[in-house]
């Protein structure tokens, strides 16, 4: 099992990199909560986990254990899958996945692209004992990101996500026409996964 890679970044998008290790190169499906953290960094360290199935084996990285905890909680819940808990993580930070749990708040879980009501319903009773053994202060303040080809790699972010080019290329374009201020990537890629943006193409 890996459970830890330390490298150089060679390869980055919001929600997958390419990390050298010794030589080797090894691709990881991250969260944007990741990405906010590495961005701006050339070597980086990453928990893991290795999903191994018949016909791939498919690495997750994530920065903190308290976000790599969470996917392994979303992921032990049913119709939970790997894809659903970093669009998860994605959406809200370990911390306010936290908060959200423990207070019962449906209506910010369901807001959550993939997550309807039932699901949402099953995280808070499967979850909250395991969430009360957690505990939060704040989350760290980041730096905000460049602007630079912002569109094209929410886009891109999306189809990893699950939606289709047509969808996000849609979802985009939802969001511009909506929100006429400044976006950073991570705030355009969670506008578009609100259902009322996405789930309607």
């Amino acid at each position: 099992m890996i459970a830890q890679l330390i490298g150089k970044l060679l390869h980055k998008e919001p929600t997958y990199i390419i990390l050298d290790v010794g030589g080797v190169g090894y691709g990881l499906h991250i969260s944007l909560y990741t990405f906010d953290q590495i961005k701006g960094l050339d070597h980086c360290t990453l928990l893991t986990v290795m999903q191994v199935k018949s016909d791939a084996l498919t690495l997750y990285g994530f920065y903190t254990l308290e976000e790599k905890s969470w996917w392994l909680y979303l992921t032990s819940v049913s119709s939970i899958g790997p894809k659903i808990a970093l669009t998860i993580l994605s959406s809200l930070t370990p911390a306010a996945l936290h908060k959200a749990i423990l207070s019962k708040d449906t209506r910010l879980l369901t807001s959550i692209k993939g997550v309807g009501a039932k699901a949402a319903q099953r995280l808070i009773l499967e979850l909250s004992d395991k969430a009360q053994k957690l505990d939060y202060i704040q989350d760290p303040v980041l730096p905000q990101p460049t602007q630079n080809k912002v569109d094209q790699d929410a886009i891109m972010a999306l189809t990893k996500l699950g939606l289709t080019q047509k969808v996000a290329e849609n979802a985009i374009e939802t969001v511009r026409a909506q929100v006429l201020s400044p976006l950073t990537l991570e705030e355009l890629i969670k506008k578009a996964l609100q259902p009322h943006t996405s789930s309607k193409y």
